[in-house]
């Protein structure tokens, strides 16, 4: 098993990272049978594009409020979701406004706490090739 395999199988490694492509996740993910998604955010300036786009990437249910808690809520009670999701890949952020990525990155981290407290792998990994954002790498080449 590769070192990222083993990262993204590791619920007590669950978190919010950077990498610097998607590809190598994605082939581990699929390789581990983890449930990755992929969110693309172009053109998601506020808060109600981002909701909106994770939304209809996820196919979230009817129930979801359209603010930062009920993302939470989305994310940490998956049962609306078949087979779950462990892995997150966040691609074209970089239009989203500060306030609204720190709170994005806010809630991924409250979600990924959740699911380490149940001993259950969840990452959201933010595809940022030149390292702009504040996070640690998910790996060693990232």
């Amino acid at each position: 098993m590769s070192k990222l395999l083993e990262r993204l199988k590791d619920p007590g490694r669950s978190g919010v990272y950077r990498a610097g492509g998607r590809e190598a996740i994605l082939e581990c993910a699929h390789a581990g049978s983890l449930q990755a998604a992929s969110v693309s955010l172009r053109g998601a300036a506020d808060k109600a594009g981002v909701l909106a786009a994770i939304a209809e990437a996820l196919a979230f249910p009817a129930w979801f409020g359209r603010n930062w808690d009920a993302l939470e809520d989305c994310l940490t009670d998956l049962g609306w979701r078949e087979g779950g999701v462990q892995v997150l890949l966040f691609e074209d952020w970089d239009g989203v406004g500060a306030g609204e990525l720190k709170a994005l990155i806010d809630v991924l981290g409250a979600a990924a706490a959740f699911w380490a407290g149940e001993r259950t792998p969840f990452f959201a990994v933010f595809v940022d090739p030149a390292r702009r954002l504040a996070l640690q790498d998910l790996y060693r080449g990232a």
